[in-house]
């Protein structure tokens, strides 16, 4: 079976799984097993890898960085800048910075982290000049609902932004209501990160519903691959969960060759329905 790919601009395919790294780079003593981990997923075909300035403040960066040593052509990497450092002088430092920590002259993707205070048009003009400079290919948003994408799309260049990084799982669907059918309806694609519910209660819940389980034995497979599954069922939606160890990176690629019949999405959606009206945007 063919693994599911989603089309950014310019016709680039990428695997609809990729690798997250939040909380990756906290514990020294982990970071040649995380490191380890990644490098398997980019062999196993999940070359996108999604880290950010703030995971462990540049750590998480740092594991990156070991991690592509010697495989950074094979790799789509993605960082993202914290919104106090989204304009001017200080986001040219800012990725310059991320740069120097994952080991590599460019981003291939660099995103807006979460909206803050500088305004959108400083952003977008200093994505653009990231570009010029050639330190990124190309820029994104996330933590972005509707109203910030139609404000974004109003400012000059606002529309070159080519992904919108989101909450979003089978127990966390309020993007169905108008900011996932706007991202379809302009092929703009979603990266939805803790597809797999963050730790705690919800993902707890999740992870034990009776319904989630029945499906996962009934086709064989663990729970988290059926919800990664889910997620990426979705037209132009990439997963990007976070895997620490060669075990779990497996089971995440495996479940790009995982389509679910319309019997189960239907028996999903029953357990799990997505809200009848417009809800805030989570954001963890």
């Amino acid at each position: 079976m063919a693994k599911k790919e989603v089309i950014f601009p310019e016709a680039l395919a990428l695997p609809a799984i990729g690798q997250g790294t939040w909380y990756m780079g906290e514990k020294a003593s982990q970071r040649k097993s995380e490191a380890d981990a990644l490098r398997a997923g980019v062999d196993l075909g999940l070359t996108l890898i999604d880290t950010a300035e703030m995971y462990a403040e540049g750590g998480a960066e740092k594991v990156v960085g070991e991690a592509i040593r010697g495989l950074r052509d094979n790799v789509f990497l993605v960082s993202k800048v914290y919104p106090w450092n989204a304009g001017g002088a200080k986001a040219i430092a800012a990725c310059e910075a991320s740069l120097k920590r994952l080991g590599t002259d460019y981003l291939d993707l660099y995103l807006l982290h979460w909206r803050g205070d500088i305004p959108l048009e400083e952003t977008v003009d200093v994505m653009q000049k990231l570009m010029q400079q050639g330190k990124i290919r190309r820029w994104g948003v996330s933590n972005l609902d509707y109203d910030d994408m139609q404000a974004l799309w109003r400012i000059g260049g606002g529309s070159e932004c080519v992904t919108d990084q989101v909450l979003y799982h089978l127990a966390s669907r309020g993007i169905e209501h108008d900011l996932l059918p706007w991202c379809q309806q302009h092929q703009v694609p979603v990266m939805a990160y803790c597809p797999l519910a963050q730790a705690g209660r919800l993902r707890e819940g999740l992870m034990h519903d009776p319904v989630v389980n029945d499906i996962a034995r009934e086709r064989g497979i663990s729970v988290a691959q059926l919800l990664l599954a889910w997620v990426i069922s979705h037209q132009g939606v990439m997963a990007i969960p976070k895997a620490g160890s060669v075990t779990h990176v497996k089971e995440n690629a495996a479940a790009l060759e995982i389509s679910l019949s319309d019997d189960e999405l239907a028996r999903l959606d029953n357990a799990f329905p997505a809200p009848k009206g417009k809800t805030r945007l989570d954001v963890v």
